[in-house]
C-alpha cells in the first residue's frame, strides 16, 4: 500500500458512498484521541497530520470509525441512512448535491427499499415511487410508465430513459429493458421524474439510474443466497466480494427458475455482474462493469374478457398452440475513467459496448434479431466562484450507436400436430436498421445566495435512423430502405431551491424535453419514410417541496407538476404485427405526487418506521383526432387515476425483522373512447424474518413471505385499444398473480 509519491508526513485518502461510488465531500473527520477535525474536499479526498483512529461522520450515511496510518492512502465507505434521506447526496444530473438542495423531483431506492420484496420482479419496488408506475403481465413482459409518459406503448417501456451507472439501457428507438437484470446485483435506483434531466438526454418521462452494487474495500466475504416459492420458484444468488487497499472486486451470479401461474408461463434465466473498481494513484480511478444474462421465458400473453374472469390461468389460445416464448441473451461492458485535475476540476470518461441477440416465435411470425450498440459519455464536473457566489458546474457529450438486425419467418405450427409447437418456415422479411444519436448537454448550479440555489440546464440532441431492406422487393414487399434524421431538438431547464428553514426546502422548474421516434414507427403502410412524423415535445412545470418535520421524525417530499405535450404520437395496428405512427394531437397531465418517511421510534430494542406514497393522476387528451374520431378531453389510456402505497417496517435487537406492505390502483381507462375501465384493486404483502450471527464470520438471515395475501383477482397489465381479428374478442388483461408465498435464507461469511 506504501507509495513514494504520496508525502511521508501527511495522511491521505479519499471518502466515497459504498454502494455507488459517489465522492462525498463536507465529511467531518474527527481524531477520536485528541478530537482535531478536518473535512473532506469537494472531490472527497482528506488529509490528516497523525495516525490514530478517526470517527467519519456526515448527515444522510452512518458514521464510520477507522484507523489511520503512515505511508497509506486510504478509501473511506460511508453507507446511506435510510432515516436521513434529505442529506443523501444524489447524482442524476452529475452535479453532487444533497436531495434537500435539489431542483427536480428526485426519488431514491434505497437496498432497504429493494429488500422489502423476493428479489423476483421489479415491479413491486418501483411501484411505490409515487408518479412511477410498472405494470406486469409476466416477469419478462412489463411496461413502465412515469407522470404517464410511455402508456401508449403496446409492448415494453418507451419514452424513459435508464442507465446502469453511465451506461444507456435505452435503445436507439428510445426502447428500455431494465427487468431482465439481477435486482439482487443492484444497490439503489436513483428516479428523476419529468422532462427535467438535461444531462441524460432530456426525456419526457425523465430517467431510471440503476446503481449496481460496488465492492468493498479491505474486506472479503461470500454470500449465498437460496430462494422457493409457489409456481415452481427457485433463485440461487452467489455474491463475492474481494477487496484491497485499493482495488476492489464484486461478483455476483444468480440463477432463477419458475413455472409461473399460468400456461405457457415457465421462466429461466441466468445472470453474471462484475464490478471492479481501481484507484490507481489519488488522482486517477478506474471502474470497470460487465454484466450478462442468458434468458429464455415463455409468453402466455393477454386474454379477452371472459377468459380473464373465468379462466385466468390459461395462456391465449394462439400463443399456448405455437409455445410462443423468448430466448435471449443480452451483454453490456463498460469502461470509465475519473481523473481529478485538481480539488476543483475533474472529468469522468465512459465507453461502453452492448449486444443483444433473441428469437421469438409468435403466432403471426418468428422474429430473429440481433443488436449491437457502442458508446461514449464524457464530461467535465467543476466548481468555481464569480462575486462570491459558488458556481458548480458540469459539460459533456453523449454519442450512441447501434444497428439492429432483424428477419421474420412464417411460422408454421398450425401445420402440425398439437404439442408440436413453433416451426420455422419461409423467410418474411430482412432488416438491418442504423440508429445513432448524440447529447450535448451542460448543467450549472448557483448558489444565489446562502439559502438559495439556480439551476441552469441545456441538453442538444441530433437523432437519426437509416434503414436498409435486405429482402428481395416484390409487390408484396417493396424496397422499405430509406433515411430519417430529426432537426436538432434544444432542451433548456430551469431550476430554484430556497432553503426555507434548517431542515425545510422548496423548489421549482420548468424544462423542456422530448421522445424519439422508433424506427418501425417512421414507415408508412407502403414501406416508405415518414419524414413528415415529428418526435413528441413537451414542456414540464413543476413545484415541491421536501424536508424534516416533527422533531426529525417525518421525512416528506410533495411535489405538484403540469406536463403539456404536443406532437402525440399515436400507434395504429393495421395487422397483427405492423403499425404505423401518426401525429395526432395533444395530452395534458396534471398530477401530484407524495412521499412520507416516519420513524415512530428506535430504541435499544425496536425500531418502527413507516412509509406512505401517493400519487393523483389526471391525464387527459387535450387534442387527439384519430382519423375520423375525436377523442379531445378523454382521459388517457393506460394510466390508473392514483396509486396509494402504504407499509411498515419493524426490527427487532433480537435479529426479527418485517415488512408489511398495502398498495390501492384505481381504474385505468383501456380504450381512447373511455367507453372501457379497468378495476381498481388492492394488494398486500408480508415478509418476516430472523438475522442471527452464528460466529464471528458467519451470518444468517432467514425469511418469508406472502404476496396478495387477500387472494385480490386483478389484471396486472392492460393492452390498450386491444384488436379482435377475424372476430375474435379483443385481449386487453393479463392476470396478476393469486396468493402466493417465498421463503429463503442467506448466508454471509467473512474470511
Amino acid at each position: 500500500m506504501t507509495n513514494s509519491g504520496y508525502a511521508q508526513s501527511i495522511i491521505k485518502g479519499k471518502i466515497i458512498e459504498s454502494d455507488n461510488g459517489t465522492t462525498l465531500s463536507n465529511v467531518e473527520i474527527i481524531n477520536e484521541t485528541n478530537q482535531t477535525k478536518t473535512t473532506s474536499l469537494f472531490d472527497g479526498t482528506f488529509e490528516v497530520l497523525m495516525e490514530g483512529t478517526y470517527l467519519f461522520q456526515k448527515k444522510g450515511y452512518l458514521p464510520k470509525t477507522y484507523r489511520l496510518k503512515k505511508n497509506t492512502y486510504t478509501i473511506i465507505q460511508l453507507k446511506q441512512n435510510p432515516l436521513q434521506l434529505n442529506e443523501v447526496v444524489v447524482q442524476t444530473n452529475l452535479i453532487p448535491k444533497t436531495l434537500k438542495t435539489s431542483t427536480a423531483s428526485i426519488n431514491i431506492i434505497t437496498s432497504e427499499d429493494i429488500k422489502r420484496s423476493n428479489h423476483i420482479n421489479f415491479a413491486p419496488v418501483l411501484n411505490r415511487v409515487p408518479g412511477v408506475f410498472m405494470q406486469s403481465g409476466a416477469i419478462n413482459t412489463n411496461r413502465i410508465t412515469i407522470r404517464g409518459i410511455g402508456s401508449r406503448t403496446d409492448f415494453g417501456t418507451s419514452k424513459i430513459r435508464a442507465y446502469f451507472m453511465d451506461i444507456p439501457l435505452t435503445n436507439g428507438s428510445g426502447e428500455t429493458t431494465i427487468e431482465d437484470f439481477e435486482l439482487a446485483s443492484i444497490s439503489s435506483f436513483e428516479i428523476i421524474k419529468g422532462a427535467v434531466s438535461s444531462t441524460y438526454g432530456a426525456g419526457l418521462g425523465g430517467v431510471i439510474q440503476l446503481k449496481p452494487k460496488k465492492g468493498l474495500f479491505n474486506q472479503t466475504q461470500l454470500d449465498t443466497e437460496f430462494s422457493f416459492g409457489s409456481f415452481g420458484l427457485t433463485k440461487q444468488v452467489i455474491n463475492f466480494n474481494h477487496g484491497g487497499d485499493k482495488n476492489n472486486f464484486n461478483a455476483i451470479y444468480s440463477n432463477t427458475n419458475r413455472n409461473g401461474y399460468r400456461d405457457n408461463n415457465d421462466y429461466n434465466r441466468q445472470t453474471f455482474t462484475i464490478n471492479t473498481n481501481h484507484f490507481l494513484n489519488p488522482k486517477n480511478e478506474l471502474s470497470i462493469l460487465a454484466s450478462y444474462v442468458d434468458l429464455k421465458a415463455f409468453i402466455p400473453s393477454s386474454l379477452n374478457e371472459n377468459d380473464f374472469i373465468n379462466m385466468p390461468r390459461k395462456a391465449a389460445f394462439t400463443w399456448k398452440q405455437a409455445e410462443g416464448y423468448e430466448d435471449s441473451q443480452r451483454g453490456i461492458l463498460g469502461l470509465s475513467w475519473q481523473h481529478d485535475f485538481n480539488a476543483k476540476l475533474k472529468q469522468h470518461t465512459s465507453i461502453f459496448t452492448s449486444f443483444r441477440q433473441a428469437y421469438e416465435p409468435r403466432p403471426f411470425n418468428i422474429l430473429d434479431e440481433n443488436t449491437l450498440g457502442t458508446g461514449l459519455r464524457t464530461r467535465l464536473l467543476g466548481n468555481t466562484e464569480w462575486m462570491n457566489k459558488k458556481i458548480d458546474w458540469t459539460a459533456g457529450i453523449e454519442l450512441f450507436r447501434d444497428v439492429y438486425k432483424y428477419k421474420t419467418f412464417e411460422n408454421l405450427y398450425e401445420d402440425f400436430p398439437s404439442g408440436t409447437g413453433s416451426v420455422k418456415g419461409r423467410q418474411l422479411s430482412n432488416f438491418e436498421q442504423d440508429r445513432s444519436y448524440y447529447n450535448i448537454f451542460t448543467e450549472v448550479n448557483a448558489a444565489i445566495s446562502k439559502n438559495t440555489t439556480l439551476s441552469l440546464g441545456f441538453n442538444l440532441n441530433k437523432t437519426a435512423y437509416k434503414l436498409d431492406d435486405r429482402f428481395p422487393p416484390s409487390q408484396e414487399n417493396p424496397d422499405q430502405s430509406g433515411n430519417y434524421k430529426y432537426k436538432n431538438i434544444a432542451s433548456p431547464k430551469l431550476g430554484i431551491n430556497h432553503i426555507i428553514s434548517k431542515e425545510i426546502s422548496i423548489f421549482s422548474s420548468i424544462s423542456h424535453g422530448f421522445s424519439p421516434l422508433s424506427a418501425n414507427e417512421t414507415l408508412l403502410p407502403n414501406g416508405q419514410i415518414n419524414n413528415q412524423l415529428k418526435p413528441e415535445t413537451g414542456w414540464n412545470i413543476e413545484i415541491g417541496s421536501r424536508g424534516i418535520a416533527l422533531n426529525n421524525k417525518l421525512w416528506f417530499q410533495l411535489s405538484l407538476y403540469r406536463l403539456a405535450i404536443k406532437n402525440l404520437l399515436v400507434s395504429r395496428r393495421t395487422d397483427l404485427d405492423a403499425f404505423i405512427g401518426i401525429n395526432a394531437g395533444k395530452t395534458r397531465h396534471d398530477g401530484l405526487e407524495l412521499n412520507l418517511n416516519y420513524s415512530w421510534f428506535q430504541n435499544k430494542t425496536l425500531k418502527l418506521t413507516s412509509f406512505i406514497s401517493y400519487s393523483v393522476n389526471h391525464y387527459t387528451f387535450k387534442e387527439f383526432i384519430d382519423d375520423s374520431n375525436d377523442y379531445s378531453g378523454n382521459d388517457l389510456t393506460g394510466v390508473p387515476s392514483s396509486v396509494f402505497n402504504s407499509g411498515i417496517d419493524f426490527n427487532f435487537s433480537s435479529g426479527f425483522y418485517g415488512h408489511i406492505n398495502h398498495q390501492y390502483v384505481g381504474s385505468m381507462p383501456i380504450t381512447d373512447n373511455n367507453s372501457l375501465y379497468s378495476d381498481s384493486y388492492n394488494l398486500t404483502h408480508l415478509k418476516v424474518g430472523y438475522l442471527s450471527n452464528l460466529n464471528k464470520s458467519l451470518k444468517l438471515n432467514a425469511f418469508m413471505g406472502i404476496n396478495n395475501i387477500f387472494d385480490t383477482k386483478y389484471a396486472s397489465q392492460i393492452l390498450i385499444n386491444a384488436t379482435g381479428f377475424n372476430g375474435s374478442t379483443p385481449r386487453y388483461y393479463y392476470p396478476g398473480n393469486p396468493s402466493n408465498y417465498f421463503a429463503g435464507f442467506s448466508l454471509n461469511y467473512i474470511f
